[in-house]
């Protein structure tokens, strides 16, 4: 199946790191989160992917346009008028169309623009700026079983700030913030029928307008998740990111 990331976004949050470069190219370990998203759906056998690009999108091609060269062992010979040889491409067997959906569209306009790529067929959607653990194999095999439109990822975000039991303005208890105590997010990581198309007119954000009629139909489930999900929005989240993979043993690393 499919994979189609939102990439195209201006990444507004994470400051100076996408004033030069898209937020899904930011990296981690040296390589964009964008390659680790594309290496975990990978590791569930899906290998073939469709970049929603829009901000400094160029960048997301001259990446991949380079990714054979750069994950090759190359011989350059000047000898004569100059050849170069590949001698081994440790590159991953992907297929990957980055299409340029606008500077400006909205997510449920970029979802629109990729329709003619995935050609009638359900597809796989997610952010370009979260990794995780979630079986996607299981996931489509969730969708598949409820027959709706839609299949969001449903995800409950580790709590950053304790939590306080009070009687009016009398504290009573400070406690570490539990994830029973944080709601569930769309946490991404959605399978989608073609049919969602016909829920996309104009250029809005997907979760707003599209979402709310495909709700209105009952047309959406969601597949409840409890492991590891991160997403990158602030700086912090890098450094966390950042830090996390410097552990050697990353959690969101499958492969």
């Amino acid at each position: 199946m499919k994979v189609v990331i939102l990439a195209g976004g201006f990444g507004t949050r994470i400051g100076e790191e996408s004033q030069f470069i898209p937020k899904p190219m930011i990296e981690i370990g040296g390589k964009p989160i964008l390659w680790h998203i594309m290496k975990n759906y990978s590791y569930w056998g899906h290998n073939e992917f469709i970049i929603c690009a829009g901000y400094k999108q160029h960048l997301i091609k001259d990446y991949f346009a380079k990714y054979v060269f750069r994950n090759s062992d190359v011989t350059f010979d000047f000898s004569g008028e100059g050849s170069m040889t590949i001698h081994k491409n440790f590159s991953e067997a992907w297929k990957v169309t980055v299409v340029n959906t606008g500077y400006e569209t909205l997510t449920a306009g970029r979802v629109k623009k990729i329709q003619p790529y995935v050609a009638g067929e359900n597809f796989m959607l997610t952010y370009g700026d979260g990794v995780c653990t979630v079986d996607v194999n299981d996931l489509i095999k969730f969708h598949e079983t409820h027959g709706k439109i839609c299949t969001i990822t449903a995800i409950q975000p580790e709590g950053r700030f304790g939590a306080l039991s009070l009687d009016g303005d009398r504290v009573l208890a400070f406690r570490e913030k539990s994830k029973a105590d944080v709601p569930f997010i769309n946490g991404g990581f959605m399978v989608m029928r073609p049919e969602i198309f016909d829920y996309i007119e104009g250029d809005f954000m997907l979760e707003r307008e599209p979402f709310d009629k495909i709700l209105k139909d009952d047309e959406m489930r969601a597949y409840k998740y409890s492991g590891f999900w991160k997403c990158m929005d602030t700086l912090r989240d890098k450094r966390e990111f950042e830090a996390l993979w410097q552990t050697k043993n990353p959690p969101w690393k499958l492969w």
